[in-house]
């Protein structure tokens, strides 16, 4: 399996789920008891975590600006 298809799952998670995963990698990284190339997968993986919590939360900014706009007119 490829790094790409070990995070695979992070493309259907929901906001929550994402971003609870991505705490929980955090806190492995933070904790230093993981390997060298396990914490490189672990960073793959927050990464790819964060960009999916970005993307979520770029779509709500661009929901609400879009209902402030059409409240102003």
């Amino acid at each position: 399996m490829t790094e790409k298809n070990a995070n695979a799952d992070v493309a259907t998670m929901t906001y929550e789920q994402a971003r609870d995963e991505l705490t929980k990698v955090l806190n492995q990284l933070e904790a230093g008891s993981v390997t060298l190339d396990q914490s490189m997968a672990l960073w793959e993986r927050g990464e790819v975590l964060a960009q999916k919590c970005e993307q979520w939360l770029a779509g709500a900014r661009a929901k609400l600006d879009a209902v402030l706009k059409d409240k102003k007119e």
